[in-house]
């Protein structure tokens, strides 16, 4: 399991930024060679992105490079950036069906990168949305890569003509969608940005919805927006206590061998033991976190 909480978007043209992040407490950076990026600008992203990677030691924190479209201009010299600089994984852009990510694979394979470079897709298009379970379900054959989908609803909008209100009465439906792939393959799934970070008080709800839909974490474009992803996507306290309830209540021996019990007046399922390990794993996650800072 990784936190992945509080992911920031971090243009990989911007040195100052990318100094930056080494002191944040996000749990994750997306390095951005793509919309961020100038085409003019392309090639001094990835110098700076290679010096950055040099100069600066791995901390507890994914690192995560987008790329531009492999079949792009760009492409190619982005990924053997990629290959060089071996991140936690490769962000690709525009993910519209499985063979999108099959093709990756089979290039990091055909490199011998490592197993630990993982792939992560935007789904960011209509036809994203429509794949989004052929997707995720290709990402569970072996060598595919695949961790986690990010939502780009900025794209999203644009191509469907959906407007950006408040609430997302209109994006929820195709959210959820992406929610429902995810867990049906054992991905994760990251929330869009929200595109004004002066705005807390929209920010903070937009938190808490994503949330209470099933995202893992949320995908950020300023500092500014860490605290509030890591506080609503984090388990609270009362979750965790009734967490350990539910493993304390499994462990006693009596109830050795059942897998349905009665714990408190309430019926409790040994899948729900699953579940509550998982909290608490990530609960200490996070608590290891805080204590090495």
């Amino acid at each position: 399991m990784s936190l992945r909480r509080s992911v920031l978007s971090v243009p990989a043209v911007n040195i100052r930024a990318l100094e930056k992040t080494y002191s944040l407490d996000c749990d994750a950076v997306i390095f951005d060679l793509e919309d961020s990026v100038a085409p003019e600008r392309k090639a001094e992203a990835r110098e700076n992105l290679r010096a950055f990677f040099a100069a600066t030691p791995a901390k507890d924190q994914e690192r995560i490079i987008r790329v531009n479209a492999p079949a792009s201009t760009f492409g190619k010299a982005d990924m053997e950036l990629v290959l060089a600089l071996e991140p936690d994984a490769v962000l690709l852009p525009k993910v519209d069906e499985p063979q999108d990510v099959l093709s990756v694979s089979d290039r990091l394979a055909d490199a011998d990168a490592p197993e630990s470079l993982r792939i992560w897709a935007m789904i960011e298009t209509p036809r994203g949305i429509l794949n989004a379970a052929a997707i995720a379900e290709a990402g569970r054959t072996p060598g595919s890569r695949l961790d986690c989908f990010v939502v780009g609803l900025n794209d999203l909008r644009k191509e469907t003509g959906v407007l950006p209100q408040p609430g997302r009465t209109y994006l929820v439906p195709w959210l959820m969608q992406v929610v429902l792939a995810v867990r049906a393959y054992g991905l994760d799934a990251i929330d869009s940005v929200f595109n004004d970070f002066r705005d807390a008080e929209v920010f903070d709800a937009e938190c808490a919805q994503a949330r209470a839909m099933g995202f893992d974490g949320k995908m950020l474009i300023h500092p500014a927006q860490i605290e509030a992803a890591n506080r609503h996507f984090a388990p609270d306290a009362s979750a965790i206590a009734e967490a350990e309830a539910i493993i304390a209540a499994f462990a006693d021996p009596e109830t050795d061998g059942l897998n349905v019990i009665n714990s408190n007046g309430r019926m409790i399922e040994r899948l729900h033991l699953v579940q509550a390990e998982s909290l608490v794993h990530k609960a200490r996650l996070i608590a290891g976190r805080q204590t090495a800072k």
